[in-house]
C-alpha cells in the first residue's frame, strides 16, 4: 500500500500537544478505517530546531490521508508520497 508523508509546521507545540496529536491522528485513522476508508497512521519525526513535524501514513490514496488529518484537527502544510525503509 502506498505511503504518504504528512508535513507540519508546528511553532510551540508543546510535547504534551504533540502526543496528544498524536493520538488524534491514529484515532481519526481508526475511525475513517471502520467506515471504509483505509488509512493507518505509521509514526512521526518532530525536528524542534526547526519546528517540523513529518508523518507517515498508509494509504490508497492521499485524499484518505488528508481526511484523516483534518478530522483529527491537526495542521498540515503539505502531502507527499513517500517510501519508508524501515529496514
Amino acid at each position: 500500500m502506498p505511503v504518504y508523508m504528512v508535513e507540519r509546521d508546528l511553532p510551540g507545540i508543546k510535547m504534551e500537544q504533540l502526543a496528544a496529536a498524536q493520538k488524534a491522528a491514529i484515532k481519526a485513522g481508526r475511525e475513517l478505517t471502520a467506515e471504509g476508508r483505509q488509512v493507518r497512521y505509521i509514526r512521526s519525526t518532530f525536528v524542534p530546531g526547526e519546528n517540523k513535524c513529518m508523518c507517515l501514513f498508509e494509504a490508497p490514496n492521499p485524499e484518505n490521508v488528508r481526511d484523516a488529518n483534518v478530522r483529527a484537527n491537526v495542521p498540515f502544510t503539505k502531502i507527499v508520497p513517500a517510501m519508508d525503509l524501515t529496514p
